[in-house]
């Protein structure tokens, strides 16, 4: 038997998210500038390299993998690396294969990732307003978003909506969204906006909206029960006792998550980093290319895991944005 990853504080890392590119075909404001400079294409894994890359660490016990960007699915050739993961699924060795998407690809793939043994994706939606939509991504289309989930519901995946609560955006959408997923048998995760990335201009303080406040104006309608669901990630859960639905938090600054956290994160030029809110960052592209063997890339890998630190340093305390990182959410992944 391979011995585990297990970090300095006994927690056993057994999910891994993985970015395959940089690349978007929207613009979000949370997550890049307008005008990106994306990286080189000899800068990123190739397909080869992201599958020895995610088998070793399936090796290592890594149970849970997730496919982010930038897109995902924007990646030319990424269903080709798909379907390499999916034997992982078939041998059992991984519990589960899925991937964070904006939608705007899935009537193209959707099919395909349900038969080769994806179960359950997230679609990034952040409001049902079209030309809010399109003011919020810069580049997005929401009609081809929708259609999208509908092409993923059809062929039997199962979608949970992520939507990043921004003050003086989507705040006066909130009941919506709820009914919306409700009707359509969505669940609905809120996200805090994080300090990440220097945005063009857009203020972090300006966009944040803490989650205690949303899910206090939540309970002026319904009765939300806590619930010790947990599906892998950083998400604490609630059912809403008037319609059975669940409704997830991710609350990187008003709740600190990281005492559980199972979780490393690979960009997609092969750098690992063991705690997002974290500029500490372990090079595995170089033991990739360097030997044929993984004994040198599971080597990089088991020392990057000791590193791993306790918690992050996000804190927009005192009208600062203290813990700010310097990389792009879409350079980390998802």
């Amino acid at each position: 038997m391979t011995a585990p990853l297990i970090d300095p504080f006994a927690r056993a890392i057994t999910y891994l998210r993985v970015s395959v590119t940089d690349r978007c075909d929207f613009r979000c404001v949370y997550c890049m500038a307008e005008h990106m400079t994306f990286l080189p294409k000899a800068e990123l894994l190739t397909l080869e390299e992201l599958d020895r890359l995610c088998s070793a660490f399936v090796r290592l016990g890594v149970q849970k993998l997730r496919i982010t960007g930038g897109e995902p699915l924007v990646r030319k050739g990424i269903m080709t690396f798909f379907r390499a993961m999916s034997r992982h699924l078939e041998s059992g060795a991984l519990r589960e294969l899925t991937l964070t998407t904006n939608g705007s690809q899935l009537t193209r793939f959707a099919d395909e990732l349900a038969a080769i043994g994806v179960r359950r994706i997230n679609v990034s939606l952040d409001t049902l307003d079209p030309d809010k939509f399109h003011r919020i991504t810069r580049w997005g289309r929401l009609d081809q978003v929708l259609e999208g989930i509908e092409a993923a519901k059809s062929v039997g995946l199962r979608v949970k909506i992520n939507a990043v609560a921004l003050k003086g955006f989507n705040e006066n959408e909130l009941f919506g969204l709820v009914d919306w997923c409700g009707a359509e048998g969505h669940d609905l995760t809120f996200i805090e906006v994080m300090p990440m990335g220097d945005l063009g201009g857009e203020d972090r303080l300006d966009q944040y909206w803490s989650l205690k406040d949303l899910r206090a104006r939540l309970e002026t309608r319904f009765t939300l029960n806590d619930t010790t669901e947990r599906t892998g990630g950083p998400a604490r859960y609630v059912r809403l006792a008037e319609t059975g639905q669940r409704i997830g938090f991710i609350t990187p600054l008003t709740h600190n998550f990281c005492e559980s956290c199972n979780r490393v994160r690979v960009t997609c030029t092969g750098e690992l980093y063991m705690c997002l809110g974290q500029e500490d960052m372990a090079d595995l592209r170089a033991p990739l290319r360097a030997s044929a063997g993984d004994g040198p890339l599971e080597a990089a890998i088991r020392a990057a895991i000791s590193r791993k630190p306790k918690g992050h340093d996000f804190d927009y305390s005192r009208q600062t944005v203290a813990g700010q990182v310097s990389r792009h959410m879409s350079h980390t992944g998802g």
